[in-house]
């Protein structure tokens, strides 16, 4: 398990407000509490009012912003883990198509239903995130020309209450890792709201499996 950088986090929590937004799509399925899809959503994040942009942005942020290290960890996928039909190359491809594609969104809610355990109710919220990563000269000055543009995908677990209103976030993940200020696309970085109580039937029978 690799340490995460908070400065890493911060530094894309920073792109994350309603003035430097980094988001270009948002999506996601409202879940019964057995796992069963109630609903859905796909739409452009520009396309929302400032209020419900606000709104899922402080989601989105809550995963990065978490306790680095406690809250939120850095996982490797194995060369077995990456295998065909596996869930990191479902993850692959919903990055290359920026969360366009209903049909591979589905199929992770479905997967994600079989074995998260739920006490209530509950949405899962994706964000398509792409950011120019300025270069940094040695003592930490941006030097302001981009180095690389990461793209990402953040998931975001939230218990809903009446009227779909989600709650704060109980699980979710960066994806690809952000390591290093650059993309790794052999890590994950996964947050669980409740470290005493942490969601590992997700890590253990879906994230990290083998195909």
């Amino acid at each position: 398990m690799k340490k995460i950088n908070r400065e890493d986090m911060l530094e894309l929590t920073r792109r994350m407000t309603l003035k430097r937004n980094c988001f270009t799509r948002i999506a996601g399925a409202y879940m019964d509490a057995e796992g069963f899809v109630d609903g859905t959503f796909n739409t452009g994040f520009s396309k929302l009012s400032a209020k419900e942009q606000e709104k899922n942005l402080a989601i989105a942020k809550a995963v990065l912003f978490s306790e680095t290290n406690i809250n939120l960890r850095e996982y490797g996928f194995s060369k077995e883990q990456e295998g065909k039909k596996s869930v990191w190359q479902l993850l692959m491809a919903l990055k290359s198509c920026e969360l366009e594609n209903d049909a591979l969104l589905e199929v992770f809610y479905e997967k994600f239903g079989q074995v998260y355990h739920a006490k209530q109710p509950y949405a899962i919220y994706f964000f398509q995130g792409n950011y120019d990563v300025p270069l940094k000269a040695s003592d930490k000055m941006v030097l302001g020309e981009s180095e690389e543009v990461y793209q990402f995908i953040i998931c975001a677990v939230c218990p809903v209450y009446e009227d779909y209103q989600p709650g704060e976030p109980e699980w979710g993940f960066l994806f690809p890792a952000f390591s290093n200020r650059s993309s790794d696309i052999h890590g994950i970085d996964i947050f669980d709201g409740d470290i005493h109580n942490p969601h590992l039937e997700v890590l253990e029978h879906m994230i990290l499996c083998e195909a």
